[in-house]
């Protein structure tokens, strides 16, 4: 391979497709409200049936790391959410995680669970969305994933019916997830109403922690807010 080559091949090394790098509030996960960079890769091999940003399944465009980590600091923010799509989709992802934590961000990872998170940097917060059968995408979770949980990350449950909910119930049971780290549920926008969920959580005094969309409350589920 000519130097030429070489450094050709160095550099697409260092890229990523991206939809979109905005600033926000993080509207879920632990670090709910707090301003946040969202790193937003493109592409996504699950369908999810209700997914809030199938935008970001196609197209988007490549960016050079120094580029993504200069975008970054210019927002001012402490905290760096990479999102997706489902970003370990792209290999690269994990160089870019490890950048961001040099660079002394606090990093998060919302990762579909369906692919491996074992080469993640252990500074990275992954939050884990544990597929469930009303999802339609229920076959692709990566149940291996669960013994390298530690008490960094966290796992999410979107609920869309009563019969998700006791599906998830059963998975945090068999597998002593609050053991192992945070838990949260979500009610899946439009198909279960908050308060039920609410009602069951309580009801069967599931140690979970209940958590609301902020980002759709505040905006309606604008992409880049």
């Amino acid at each position: 391979m000519t130097a030429v080559a070489t450094e050709t091949a160095a550099a697409s090394s260092e890229r990523l497709r991206l939809t979109e790098i905005f600033l926000s509030l993080q509207g879920e996960s632990n670090s709910i409200g707090w301003p946040t960079v969202f790193v937003r890769l493109t592409g996504c091999p699950l369908r999810c049936q209700y997914c809030d940003t199938a935008y970001a399944f196609h197209g988007g465009e490549w960016w050079e790391f120094d580029a993504i980590l200069a975008e970054v600091a210019q927002h001012g923010a402490r905290h760096v959410c990479v999102t997706g799509g489902e970003p370990l989709a792209q290999k690269r992802c994990i160089a870019l995680l490890q950048k961001l934590c040099d660079a002394g961000y606090e990093v998060s990872l919302e990762t579909s669970g369906a692919i491996d998170i074992g080469p993640v940097d252990p500074r990275v917060s992954r939050v884990l969305d544990i597929k469930t059968p009303d999802s339609r995408e229920a076959h692709r979770n990566l149940w291996s994933n669960l013994p390298l949980l530690t008490a960094r990350d966290q796992i999410k449950f979107v609920i869309c019916s009563r019969e998700d909910y006791e599906w998830s119930k059963g998975i945090v049971a068999e597998h002593g997830l609050t053991q192992i780290c945070d838990v949260l549920f979500s009610p899946s926008f439009t198909q279960v109403k908050p308060s039920d969920l609410a009602d069951w959580i309580v009801a069967d005094r599931l140690q979970v922690r209940f958590q609301l969309q902020l980002h759709k409350i505040l905006w309606n589920d604008e992409p880049g807010r």
